[in-house]
């Protein structure tokens, strides 16, 4: 049995329901999709679907922090999108955060709807 350390940070929402912020097992860090709410106030971001991508990926870089690690050591994520037609936008503040060579692998979906009325979901599957 792998054995499962828990990786929180105040830096990031706290989950909204049965389930961590991350999970680290087997030479990887899980981290949950993170919706776009601000930490501080708990709210979803304001400004549209850059600001709501850009809260999102801060909540992840917070939790890869919390766990001594960056996006560069991201190998995978999965974004969600209650609108497919943000694509192209959330591709160009996603880049902002995931630079290193290589990508991450990644998929994108559209989805019918997600927690609070956000736009945007994302997860990451980060190497320890």
């Amino acid at each position: 049995m792998p054995k499962l350390t828990a990786v929180s940070t105040s830096s990031a929402p706290s989950a909204i329901g049965p389930y961590s912020q991350a999970v680290a097992a087997n030479g990887f860090l899980y981290v949950s999709g993170q919706i776009p709410l601000d930490p501080v106030t708990g709210k979803i971001a304001e400004g549209g679907i850059e600001a709501q991508a850009h809260q999102s990926l801060k909540n992840v870089s917070a939790i890869l922090n919390a766990a001594g690690l960056t996006c560069a050591d991201v190998v995978k994520t999965t974004v969600l999108l209650t609108d497919i037609n943000d694509f192209a936008a959330v591709n160009a503040v996603y880049a902002q955060y995931f630079t290193q060579s290589p990508m991450p692998a990644r998929a994108a979906f559209a989805v019918k709807a997600l927690p609070k009325g956000a736009a945007i979901e994302i997860e990451a599957v980060a190497a320890l």
